[in-house]
C-alpha cells in the first residue's frame, strides 16, 4: 500500500505518478495485460495546488443531446465541492482504455 500525502502538491504531476503506481510500471515485472493489486491512498486531497488561472478558467461540458443542452461547470466550483471526484476522474482518464482500467481504478482510495 503506498500513502501519498497531497499537501502542496501540483494536481496533474501527482495524478500522473499516481496512475504509474496504480499500472504498476514502477515494477520490475510489470505486465500490461495484468492489472496489478497495488493500492494507492490519497490524503489531504483539499490542500492540493493548481497552476495558472485553471480554477477560474477550467471548465467542464456536459451535453444532454436536447438543443440548449449544454451545461458549463467551472473547476473552481466543482473542485470546492467534491475535490475526490475530479481528482478521481483525472486518473481514470490517465489509465489505459480497456478491461483493466475498471479494475485499477478501484485500488485508488482518497482520504
Amino acid at each position: 500500500m503506498i500513502r501519498i500525502d497531497a499537501t502542496n502538491k501540483v494536481f496533474g504531476r501527482l495524478a500522473t505518478e499516481i496512475a504509474v503506481f496504480l499500472r504498476g510500471k514502477n515494477k520490475s515485472n510489470f505486465q500490461p495485460n495484468i492489472a496489478p493489486q497495488e493500492k494507492v491512498v490519497v490524503e489531504n486531497i483539499e490542500k492540493i495546488v493548481f497552476t495558472g488561472k485553471k480554477l477560474e478558467q477550467k471548465e467542464y461540458y456536459h451535453y444532454s443531446g436536447y438543443h440548449g443542452g449544454l451545461k458549463t461547470r467551472f473547476l473552481g466550483k466543482e473542485f470546492a465541492s467534491n475535490p475526490g471526484k475530479i481528482f478521481k476522474a483525472t486518473v481514470y482518464g490517465m489509465l489505459p482504455k480497456n478491461k483493466t482500467r475498471d479494475k485499477i481504478i478501484k485500488n485508488l482510495t482518497i482520504k
